[in-house]
């Protein structure tokens, strides 16, 4: 290559740099001699500008804040893969599906990670990475009313799906090859809980939503259900400009066939999606009922607690669910006592002289607590040095030595809760306790109570953080100025 660009450079000086700028080929040829350099590709620019630019959505599976900042399975990913690049990440949150595919088009993101399903349509205008998840397309219905059994049944009631949205294509798909007389509505404006929300108070009668997104939400709506799967299991990718450059979409497909990643992806399933099978529709409605009736007579103890001891005070809140459902004279058949359940020599050593005090309990409970997490040191990270925490919290500190002791020697990372859930059940059979410090433990308990917790904890979350709602009224005329309708084909 030197040698090349060197003789390039004879050509160019003794033909005189004039003359060959007559035809625009040969004056570039001279330039790139000269100079030695070519236009960097997109994935060098990104690495020169020190950054990446993604397109998201606001959704509780793409992107949110919290009170620690930025976060969600998205945009966790997408660090990563900043990070894999040795740049920094920069997020654009777009209103809607079709504002995130025309911020793509116009070049003003690199990639766009928002819960995409890659579609046979979608393909002719973007790139697609390889896939991190599958997921499959469901008819939402509210229960106790008509339930739907197969596509036609449909027509009985207002479907409404978003705009832009895999969904809405897969039925334009089925309207024209099997049932033409298939009608429902599109709306760019609402997401994917505002419609399970329109669902919930009856302005409409069934959405579409992904497997993945009705697992995180079904909680907060225990009167929704799946009628029927519209779709085999599909793929979700991010999606690239369809450019003759493909420098970006490569470097992405590296990142997720990298074997060091399978690590990261099963960690943001565990964290994301790990713990939502522990709340059933009855659970939900209990749950939700008691924090209507109960909570609020807690809440200023459980705040207090948790800017005492640095934990936010949903989280205490659902231990002491977990724990009482807030029943600050329960009792088990073990002894303890209060709605933190605290055992007597825990409470002696807390100083806590009456377990059946509300606020007592609370204070302690929260207090032990933090002595769990302070004990398992600064090298078990957040969110799991919380998790094990919490699992010290129900089976003991000692047998949670154990069960991370156990994990180490089965080549898992005894600092994370992904791992060592795997290990606590192991405490219950002798081939594994027989070899430890404190002997046979009921381990499967330790990782429910867990991941009720965050279950709960979730829940709790949801419900103080969400905007104000609309009422039913304005829900309709909300819904009823963004809509589409889609009216079936002449035949």
């Amino acid at each position: 290559m030197h040698h090349i660009g060197a003789h390039l450079r004879k050509i160019c000086m003794r033909s005189g740099i004039t003359r060959l700028l007559s035809t625009t080929a040969m004056a570039a040829l001279c330039l790139t001699a000269l100079t030695g350099s070519v236009r960097p590709n997109n994935l060098e620019q990104v690495r020169m500008h020190g950054e990446i630019v993604m397109v998201t959505r606001n959704s509780p599976t793409s992107f949110y804040e919290d009170r620690s900042g930025p976060a969600g399975y998205e945009f966790e990913l997408a660090r990563a893969f900043a990070d894999h690049l040795g740049v920094t990440l920069n997020v654009v949150v777009a209103d809607n599906l079709n504002d995130i595919f025309s911020t793509l088009e116009t070049g003003k993101a690199a990639f766009a990670a928002a819960g995409l399903t890659h579609t046979a349509e979608r393909e002719r205008w973007f790139r697609f990475s390889q896939p991190y998840m599958q997921v499959t397309e469901q008819v939402i219905y509210r229960r106790g009313a008509l339930r739907p059994q197969q596509i036609n049944d449909l027509a009985s009631g207002q479907l409404v799906v978003a705009s832009g949205s895999s969904h809405a294509e897969r039925l334009r798909t089925l309207q024209h090859s099997q049932i033409p007389e298939l009608t429902w509505s599109e709306t760019p404006d609402l997401e994917v809980a505002d419609m399970l929300q329109m669902v919930a108070s009856g302005n409409i009668d069934f959405t579409v939503v992904d497997s993945n997104e009705f697992d995180v939400l079904q909680a907060y709506f225990p009167n929704l259900a799946i009628a029927f799967d519209l779709s085999e299991q599909q793929n979700i990718a991010w999606a690239f400009s369809h450019s003759r450059d493909d420098s970006l979409h490569q470097a992405a497909n590296q990142f997720f066939g990298n074997k060091e990643n399978a690590a990261l992806l099963a960690g943001l399933e565990e964290r994301y999606y790990g713990h939502l099978d522990k709340l059933d529709y009855v659970g939900a409605k209990r749950f939700l009922r008691q924090t209507s009736n109960k909570l609020d007579t807690y809440k200023p103890h459980f705040e207090k607690a948790g800017a005492d001891h640095g934990f936010d005070w949903r989280l205490l809140a659902a231990v002491g669910y977990q724990e009482s459902h807030w029943n600050p004279t329960a009792k088990s058949f073990t002894g303890v006592r209060g709605l933190m359940m605290l055992t007597r020599n825990t409470a002696r050593e807390l100083g806590v002289k009456n377990r059946l005090d509300p606020k007592q309990s609370i204070f302690g409970g929260s207090r032990y607590l933090a002595k769990l997490r302070e004990r398992l040191g600064s090298d078990v990270q957040e969110p799991d040095r919380t998790w094990l925490a919490l699992a010290a919290y129900n089976v003991g500190f000692g047998h949670l030595t154990d069960a991370r002791k156990i994990t180490e020697q089965m080549g898992g990372n005894p600092n994370l809760w992904l791992d060592v859930k795997e290990a606590l059940p192991l405490l219950s059979q002798k081939r594994y306790y027989r070899h430890t410090r404190h002997g046979f433990a009921r381990g499967q308990e330790p990782v429910d109570y867990v991941q009720n917790i965050r279950r709960y904890y979730d829940v709790l979350v949801w419900n103080e953080e969400q905007s104000p709602t609309f009422s039913d009224d304005e829900n309709a005329m909300q819904l009823s100025s963004s809509l589409i309708t889609v009216i079936p084909p002449l035949l």
